[in-house]
């Protein structure tokens, strides 16, 4: 076969490929594959090469992309692809044979339209709800069907599930049947609307993701929607969707956007429902993701209503409705921003806390306008300088979900806290090391310093806050882990670095991975991390959330590590370790963090719901009862006596300081009002995994740490601007 690729590619070399052309806009799928397969060969970081191994991973990848719960092939389906397909797609791939992942979408076809059959046909059954027997809810682990009769049972639990959700529900007026009907009729639309650019983009992006989870294919169209995501104002809810088993997931809400100010969508909740204004629900599982954005997106001050499985959702049939309204998403939302937090302290005097929130690590790159450039290196240090001339005496970095972003800005902004030295070394395919440094010896600000972070915080974040960990300048506190992307990636279009492809965007891009961070201290950001030094019970611990949670990541590895001078005051980690400790042991909310937390791993773990609505609904009015036990004790809290003030780059220069304004409620509808359709079992004042809506316990506990460091350091005192950072 090696000799058949290498006449391949010279018969490429000199221009026949070109006649292969369906179109001048419609390239042949087997001439992308084709490309695809020897960039991510030559390209990628691994430099593994498509052979195989590759194959066999890339086949079990492609069907369980497919068919993600194991409902719709058979055993003997997937034994067939074997047989046919597990050692020849690499070579299909590299030789331009791109039937196999037709014919395999073909079957998959198939086996859809015939479950679809069966499925409206016991719709039409009689059930009880009163079997001892249970479904099981997550069957990606499960074995596949070994054949059809095994398939009809799944299937019959299937529905009859579906069937005991509709009967929980508390507001459904629609005639179940027909609900669950439509849903299937759509599934059958949504098959039989793919297109052969279709096919082709889930097979090449499965293919990508084989060599790891952040690379990634684009069709033309992605690449064009890439390019609207990229503008400096959108207007929409600012929710960054993926495709995954089904759903239109939440990957990351845009800082400042519709979705992040109403702070009840959450990144990992499942789009199942779209609903424009007050008109009803249409269903989009199973839909194609660019339809699902498309009904989300719409005119500013308009309406959408999203039906959404929260991320942490033991059973995925109980649902939220979220109101939001479409709006511009202003940059300035997304900027760094600041608090001054005055705390009581028992002696009768106050100290003085410094808070930054950074929502990611942007940068104009716009190099031509330097001089005014955005920055988040310039703008923190316009809060910094601040904030000293207000008297801080510790300050916290809140990267919290901060996703990343700028190399450039993580790197300058930890020069605001260190002396020169590296920051982050970078490894290509080679294996060449690359040393990012601070190469700038002033110190922006010199006091007690927190990192706070969580798993939502990644790439960038990571390298800031592992930097400043290495050099023993700031406590990190926060998650077990942060998120574990060490990894870089840039984007190719695929006509541009393939000219027989005819040199523009018709044939999408490559997001190709190509280097991998490590520290100063030599260990790898990759899949491990950041560990805080303070950990914290926190909503967003979860496993299901991180580099861990994605398919076939790149490992954790470590390098040599370089010289650097460690910070020379001490940080007195252990102790404020065991003193947080024990604040967490008496605070109520880290109670029933951990407390939910325990509950989630249990229910997934046994991953099986009753068919029984008996059972369903105790369960159901267990989980209120314990809502509303919470509720009631967090009433009878007293409200704390820190004041807090809020600096924005608007207002940073402006002499009296802002008081906080905690945001407002939204007030319960009156009783003539319709009330948003909901679900049995949904309160939406909690969400246990992504948020602790009335009390942040994580950011006290933050403050109290800092608090801590400040006092072992030998009192407060007040910080002194640097000269020139």
């Amino acid at each position: 076969m090696n000799s058949k690729r290498s006449l391949f590619w010279l018969l490429a070399a000199i221009g026949v490929c070109s006649l292969l052309r369906l179109g001048a806009n419609e390239p042949d799928p087997s001439q992308v594959q084709i490309s695809v397969g020897r960039l991510l060969e030559q390209g990628h970081y691994s430099r593994r090469k498509l052979d195989d191994n590759v194959s066999r991973l890339l086949l079990t990848n492609y069907l369980e992309a497919l068919d993600y719960n194991h409902l719709f092939f058979t055993q003997k389906d997937v034994d067939g692809f074997k047989k046919k397909y597990e050692t020849s797609l690499d070579d299909d791939i590299l030789l331009g044979a791109a039937a196999p992942a037709f014919a395999i979408f073909e079957v998959y076809k198939k086996r859809v339209e015939e479950r679809v059959t069966q499925a409206k046909d016991l719709l039409k059954e009689k059930y009880e709800f009163t079997t001892e027997r249970t479904v099981e809810i997550n069957r990606q682990k499960a074995a596949w069907p070994k054949d059809a009769a095994e398939g009809d049972q799944i299937w019959r639990d299937r529905v009859e599930n579906e069937l005991l959700q509709e009967a929980l529900g508390k507001t459904t007026t629609k005639d179940p049947v027909e609900r669950l009907t439509k849903r299937y009729d759509q599934l059958q639309r949504t098959i039989r609307e793919q297109t052969k650019e279709d096919i082709n983009k889930t097979f090449l992006s499965v293919l990508a993701q084989t060599y790891d989870p952040h690379s990634e294919y684009l069709s033309r169209s992605e690449l064009e929607n890439f390019s609207i995501n990229m503008r400096l104002s959108l207007v929409g809810i600012g929710a960054v969707l993926n495709s995954e088993e089904g759903y239109a997931k939440i990957m990351e809400l845009v800082p400042g956007g519709p979705a992040a100010k109403d702070n009840r969508l959450k990144v990992g909740d499942r789009v199942a429902g779209v609903a424009q204004g007050d008109k009803d629900f249409v269903d989009t599982v199973d839909m194609k993701l660019d339809k699902v954005v498309e009904m989300i997106r719409g005119k500013k001050d308009t309406i959408v209503r999203l039906q959404v499985i929260p991320v942490n959702a033991t059973d995925p049939t109980i649902k939220s409705v979220i109101e939001i309204k479409r709006d511009e998403i202003k940059l300035k939302e997304q900027e760094a921003k600041a608090e001054i937090v005055d705390r009581p302290l028992p002696d009768g005097t106050t100290q003085r806390l410094g808070w930054i929130t950074l929502p990611s690590f942007y940068a104009d790159m716009d190099k031509s306008s330097a001089s005014g450039a955005k920055s988040t290196t310039k703008d923190v240090l316009a809060l910094l300088n601040r904030l000293k001339q207000e008297g801080i005496t510790g300050l916290v970095m809140d990267l919290r979900r901060d996703g990343g972003g700028s190399l450039e800005e993580a790197v300058n902004l930890t020069g605001l806290f260190i002396k020169r030295g590296p920051v982050v070394q970078a490894k290509d395919s080679n294996g060449n090391l690359h040393v990012s440094r601070d190469r700038d010896s002033t110190i922006a600000y010199d006091g007690p310093m927190l990192v706070l972070t969580n798993r939502l915080s990644a790439s960038a974040s990571e390298i800031f806050a592992a930097a400043l960990q290495d050099y023993g300048r700031a406590v990190v506190v926060g998650d077990s882990s942060t998120f574990g992307k060490g990894t870089v990636q840039t984007m190719l279009e695929i006509g541009r670095v393939m000219p027989f492809l005819g040199g523009g965007n018709e044939a999408g891009a490559l997001k190709l991975t190509i280097q991998k961070f490590y520290r100063i201290a030599g260990g790898s950001t990759q899949l491990k991390g950041v560990v805080p030094d303070v950990k914290v019970p926190s909503p967003t611990d979860h496993p299901e959330i991180g580099e861990g949670a994605m398919k076939g990541p790149l490992p954790y590895d470590t390098v040599e590590p370089i010289p650097y001078d460690k910070w020379d005051r001490p940080l007195y980690r252990d102790e404020l370790a065991r003193r947080s400790a024990t604040r967490i042991a008496a605070e109520a909310e880290f109670r029933y963090i951990m407390e939910d937390a325990e509950l989630v791993t249990k229910r997934l773990a046994e991953n099986r719901l009753p068919l029984n609505l008996a059972k369903r609904k105790a369960e159901l009015d267990a989980d209120k009862a314990r809502k509303a036990q919470r509720s009631e004790a967090r009433a009878k809290l007293k409200p704390g006596d820190d004041k807090r003030y809020t600096l924005t780059l608007d207002n940073v220069a402006k002499p009296e300081l802002e008081p906080f304004v905690e945001k407002k409620k939204e007030p319960e509808p009156k009783a003539s009002e319709p009330k948003p359709e909901t679900s049995e079992g949904e309160d939406p004042e909690e969400d246990p995994i992504s948020k602790a809506p009335l009390v942040d316990a994580i950011r006290g506990e933050a403050l109290n740490v800092l608090a801590d460091l400040v006092s072992l350091s030998r009192g407060p005192k007040t910080a002194q601007a640097a000269p020139g950072k």
